[in-house]
Formats: C-alpha cells, sequence, structure tokens
C-alpha cells in the first residue's frame, strides 16, 4: 500500500486531487508501485483515507489521462506499462482542438485534461456528496409507480415551493404558480428566447458574457449587440445608445458573480437598467445562477422591477453538482404558462426523478452548511489564485473573493491568445481565452479562470513561461 500523507489544511497546501496525483506519481516513478499493480479501489482508498469517493475518482481520472494508470472495466485501476510501447502511446496522444464546438459539447465527454483551468464548475471533491447520497436512499424509497409518469408540466411542486421561499428570502416574494422547471438553467434561456424572440430581433448581451447563451442566440437567428461589462455592472451610456439605435426586444445580464468576469451589479447600476429598459419597453432576463455564491445584499432585478418585464433564470449547477440537471425560471404568470407550452413542444417534462433529489438535498441535506463551506474554500482560493496573478504581472479585472471565476489579462498580444490556449494544450493545461465570451468572437488577451482549478503549481509555471 503506497503511503500517503495528506495535508488536510487547505490555506497551506494542494488540494487533496493533486496530493492524491502527486503521491502515486512519485510511487509509480519511484518504482514502489510496478508496472501492472492493482491500485486500491475508489471506495477502499476513501475510506482508509477519510476522503469523498468524488475526491479518489478525479485523481484516478488526471492518473488515466497522464498515462501512468491504467482502467479496465471488472479489473480496477492498474500501473500502466512503461516499455517502449506504452511511452509511444503517450507520445502519440493528441490534445483536443479547442474551439467553440469542443467546449460546448465535447468537453463534457473529454476527460484528458488534467488541469482544467478553463471549466465552469466546481471541483467534484467539492460536491456535497453526503446530501446526495442521502437524497439517492430517499429516492430509492419512493414507490416505483410515483416515478413512472412524465411528471407536471411546470415541475415537481415540492422543489418549486422550495424555490419560491428561497427567492422570498432574496426579497421576490413569487409564488409557485410564478415558478417552471427547467432541465437546468441553460434550458431556461432557450425556452426564454423561443417563447419571446423571433428570428431577425435585436438583443442586448453583456461584453464579455456567457459563451452558452451566445451560442443559443446565434442558433435563433438573432441580432446579438454586445455591450461592455465593467466591474460594477455594464456600461449604462453605451447600453441608451445600443438601444436608441437598433430597437432591441431583450438584454441578457449575469447580476451576481457575473460569468465570466466574477463581478457583481451594484445598486446604482441596477436603477440605471432598469430605468432604460422600462423606458424602452426591453424584456430583462436575469440569469442570476450563482447568487447562492454572493455574499448577502446584491442587488437583484427581477425583485426590484416586479416580473413586469423581468424573467428570473436560477439553478443549482453551482452549489449540488451539475451533473443533475435542474433550473428553473421566474415570470409574471401569463408569461410563465407560454414557457411552460415551449418546453413541452420542444422536450416535454423535465426529470421529475431529478427534481426529487435536489428537494432533498435542499431540505435534509444540510444543504445551507455545505453551501457555507464551498464559500469558506472559495474564498482561500481565490486569494491563493490573486497572488499567484499579481507575482506574474496579470491584470485582474475584478476581485470578488467569492464564486467560481477570475477575469484576468496576461501581457500578450490579443492574437497570440490561441498561440497560448494551443500550447496550454499541449501540457495538458484547459484554458478558456476571451474570445470564447464576446459576441463577435474577437480575439482577447483576457482568459477565464476558474479558481478552485487554478492553484495547480503546473498552471503557473506554464504562465510564467508564455509572458
Amino acid at each position: 500500500m503506497v503511503e500517503l500523507n495528506l495535508e488536510r489544511d487547505r490555506s497551506q497546501a494542494p488540494t487533496l486531487v493533486e496530493q492524491l496525483v502527486r503521491g502515486f506519481e512519485q510511487a509509480i516513478e519511484g518504482q514502489s508501485l510496478r508496472a501492472g499493480a492493482l491500485l486500491p479501489s475508489v471506495r477502499q482508498l476513501a475510506q482508509t483515507h477519510a476522503l469523498s469517493t468524488f475526491t479518489v475518482t478525479e485523481a484516478y481520472n488526471r492518473l488515466v489521462s497522464m498515462g501512468l494508470v491504467v482502467a479496465r472495466r471488472g479489473s480496477g485501476y492498474r500501473v500502466a506499462a512503461r516499455g517502449p510501447a506504452a511511452r509511444a502511446a503517450v507520445l502519440d496522444w493528441q490534445p483536443p482542438s479547442l474551439t467553440a464546438t469542443w467546449l460546448l459539447s465535447d468537453v463534457f465527454a473529454d476527460h484528458s485534461m488534467p488541469i482544467k483551468a478553463g471549466c465552469g464548475t466546481l471541483p467534484n471533491e467539492w460536491i456535497n456528496e453526503g446530501g446526495l447520497h442521502h437524497a439517492l436512499r430517499a429516492l430509492a424509497r419512493v414507490p416505483a409507480a410515483r416515478l413512472a409518469d412524465y411528471g407536471h408540466p411546470y415541475g415537481f411542486a415540492p422543489l418549486r415551493e422550495r424555490v419560491a421561499e428561497q427567492l422570498d428570502r432574496h426579497g421576490l416574494p413569487v409564488d409557485v404558480s410564478n415558478v417552471l422547471l427547467t432541465q437546468g438553467a441553460t434550458q431556461a434561456l432557450d425556452l426564454i428566447v423561443r417563447t419571446l424572440l423571433r428570428a431577425g430581433d435585436a438583443v442586448i448581451v453583456e461584453d464579455p458574457g456567457y459563451c452558452n447563451l451566445l451560442q443559443i442566440l446565434k442558433l435563433a437567428g438573432l441580432v446579438v449587440l454586445g455591450v461592455p461589462r465593467t466591474p460594477s455592472g455594464i456600461d449604462a451610456d453605451a447600453l441608451e445608445a445600443l438601444v436608441t439605435e437598433h430597437r432591441p426586444k431583450a438584454i441578457f445580464v449575469n447580476t451576481t458573480l457575473q460569468n465570466p468576469t466574477g463581478a457583481t451589479f451594484s445598486m446604482a447600476s441596477a436603477f440605471r437598467l432598469l430605468q432604460i429598459a422600462e423606458r424602452h419597453r426591453l424584456w430583462v432576463i436575469e440569469d442570476d445562477v450563482s447568487r447562492e455564491l454572493a455574499a448577502p445584499g446584491a442587488p437583484m432585478l427581477a425583485a426590484m422591477e416586479g416580473l413586469r418585464r423581468a424573467l428570473y433564470v436560477g439553478g443549482f449547477s453551482k452549489t449540488i453538482t451539475p451533473g443533475l440537471r435542474s433550473g428553473y425560471v421566474v415570470a409574471e404568470r401569463d408569461v410563465l404558462r407560454e414557457l411552460a407550452r415551449t418546453k413541452m413542444a420542444v422536450g416535454l417534462t423535465s426529470s421529475e426523478t431529478i427534481e426529487r433529489i435536489v428537494d432533498k438535498v435542499m431540505v435534509e441535506g444540510r444543504y445551507a452548511r455545505h453551501v457555507e463551506t464551498v464559500n469558506e474554500k472559495l474564498k482561500e482560493a481565490h486569494i491563493a489564485v490573486e497572488e499567484r496573478m499579481d507575482a506574474l504581472g496579470l491584470e485582474v479585472f475584478h476581485r470578488p473573493r467569492a464564486g467560481l471565476f477570475l477575469w484576468a489579462r496576461l501581457p500578450i498580444e490579443a492574437e497570440r491568445a490561441g498561440e497560448v490556449v494551443t500550447a496550454a494544450l499541449r501540457d495538458g493545461i484547459w484554458l478558456a481565452p476571451g474570445s470564447y465570451f464576446r459576441p463577435d468572437d474577437a480575439p482577447s488577451e483576457w482568459f477565464r479562470f476558474n479558481v478552485p482549478y487554478s492553484t495547480d503549481d503546473a498552471l503557473w509555471s506554464f504562465v510564467r513561461r508564455v509572458v
């Protein structure tokens, strides 16, 4: 058995995944573990070292991607052969081409990236494993007949009630009749686009903004106009000029811990945006999936506007797990009825099974404590990553000390960004260049960094070389 001396003080040590990978790597290179040796099972290693199974699985996946371990169904994880044939196989590995297509589809099936600094989710080891296991055990006791039907078009009623209660605590008093559950927040955005907009309509997005939304809008044949995002909101003067010239139908904004910049609207910016929207009769679509990761008190446009022309989108991927595709949209009842019709037309009901799991996690899975713990870890990671960026002379757009993202400018020419991304892939590092977050795909020297995934020494050694 390999000796693994794990440091639990996360402020002074790499992540547990990184420590596991390093420990096994040293054992393999030092011949303590020889070719063909069987590694402990995921469950065995987790129990022996009081770890999450998600942590062990992520570490083993990284070892596989490094060519040090092979995984065979039914026989577990074994140390890979290190002869000439094995070395040739590692040398023959080709990194993926990091295009928008890869980012939106293949990325979810591609486990070859050891360092995922460009991804958009929490690390697997941060998942509320206890809450999920409790919810799954509870689901197993539900009679099969209750899970056999499609479910209600609006979604599982108890979870809708939970969403309404949560929003009420944030200052948005709504009834369950204002809540429609969806297959993740991205489907909620797609339903809004399909229901309220038509091909050829002009819409406004933040520049930079959520890359998946940009693809949804382009697929719908809309004219997409970008308004500059600032650390305190959006450039209101630029918005006024765009609205006057192009007469758009809607504006899409991330109010809290924006993806990709990590910035949050100030109250003044929120009021100014709503004044412009009211004057020009714009739909305001508020994507607010990261609110639970933010400090209390951030403005909520839907609460300030009262759902007259605002629609509010949320989800659970940032706090429970992205694997459970569950989100929601909140709107005025007549609008919500139309959204429900669209939902049924393009995909029928959302999964009641998944919605039951999410509901059980929120009610009985120590959800509030889990979110608090995640936020504490995020703050520590932000401090550590900011220090790395400052030491290398990167310009940091905003320092929220919360949420998943930091938006930083590398001291390079914008045209070199693609070259940097390609070089990073050869080192097993996934970077997210700024061009993916711009409505016109323009080259950018800015990059989005997923903070929890950006603590690896190898990432910053690479950045030091290219800048």
